[in-house]
């Protein structure tokens, strides 16, 4: 076992952790302000690699948006982060704003309704997304255009590293970081604290229960988008199907981080990306997932707090 295949094989596992952990972002949001496991969450991952998929086809057709603009799009870096910038933006708001939708049907008329009543309609919500994109999409899976050429960037110790991961890795910690910082440090982040922690009482302090729950509803279905747009181009396609295994693995990263706290989201996703990215070098593919959902119940038995212990949220 060389030093260069376990540096390639964490390198691997730092770009799925990426994209494990921006879809844990949206449970632990969820379910720190509610206590609700949003099982539809990853259909937002998955809608998020359709409307990406979308975008990138229109953004490099010429009869849509001119020669010109293609011609810029492709010809430089700056191009590029235009390109996706636009991608990312407009996914982001269609797939938050979806988000917003269905918790405005489907949760809260259940809000005061039996635990159980919002898990099952969460589980509805999800059967139903995805065969509404098997019917009126496609039943195949789609080919996402090659809008950014897969190449070495640099080499670390022997391990290569694309410039693909390096755009997964530095948008998706960027996109952590920025939402750490807003949930901590702005107003709108204390009022989603505050909410977490007794939302009857936030809301006699005047704070707006509806709008915080709609505001987790947006943001965490937005990041599952991005992280959609990721898993299109780094395996090359997206199907209706895609969403299914991602999302328990996500979930299985924010039980693992600790279940209602972002960072431990966060750090679950690395953890988890890692895990299944060595067990697959070095083991057997087929191991990754016995040894993912191994490392969950040696969790839950010996830390049922997850790695990071329940989120410690401040008064306000």
């Amino acid at each position: 076992m060389s030093t260069a295949t376990i540096l390639q094989q964490l390198l691997n596992g730092v770009t799925l952790g990426g994209l494990y952990a921006l879809i844990a972002l949206g449970y632990t949001l969820v379910y720190g302000i509610m206590l609700l496991i949003n099982f539809a969450h990853s259909e937002m991952f998955m809608i998020g690699g359709y409307v990406g998929l979308l975008m990138l086809t229109l953004l490099t057709k010429p009869e849509v948006v001119g020669q010109a603009a293609v011609d810029f799009f492709s010809g430089s870096t700056m191009g590029l982060v235009v390109l996706f910038a636009i991608v990312f933006l407009v996914t982001m708001l269609v797939v938050g704003t979806l988000g917003v939708v269905i918790e405005r049907v489907a949760y809260r008329p259940l809000r005061h309704a039996p635990r159980l009543a919002p898990f099952i309609s969460a589980i509805g919500v999800s059967i139903f997304l995805q065969n509404a994109i098997l019917l009126w999409v496609s039943t195949k899976q789609l080919a996402y255009p090659a809008v950014l050429p897969i190449k070495p960037a640099f080499s670390i110790g022997g391990a290569r590293i694309t410039n693909l991961q390096v755009f997964i890795i530095v948008t998706a910690i960027a996109l952590m970081f920025i939402l750490d910082t807003f949930v901590s440090r702005t107003r709108i982040g204390k009022a989603m604290r505050a909410t977490s922690q007794d939302r009857d009482a936030a809301g006699l302090m005047g704070i707006s229960i509806n709008t915080v729950i709609a505001l987790a509803f947006f943001i965490g279905p937005a990041l599952g988008g991005v992280a959609g747009v990721f898993s299109g181009l780094y395996y090359g396609s997206v199907s209706y199907s895609m969403g299914f295994i991602p999302g328990v693995k996500s979930f299985t990263a924010a039980v693992i981080g600790g279940i209602g706290n972002l960072r431990g989201a966060m750090l679950g996703g690395f953890v988890l990306g890692i895990l299944e990215s060595l067990a697959a070098g070095f083991l057997n593919p087929g191991y990754k997932d016995v040894v993912a959902f191994a490392v969950l119940i040696l969790v839950l038995i010996f830390r049922p707090g997850g790695l990071l212990g329940e989120s410690v949220v401040e008064k306000v």
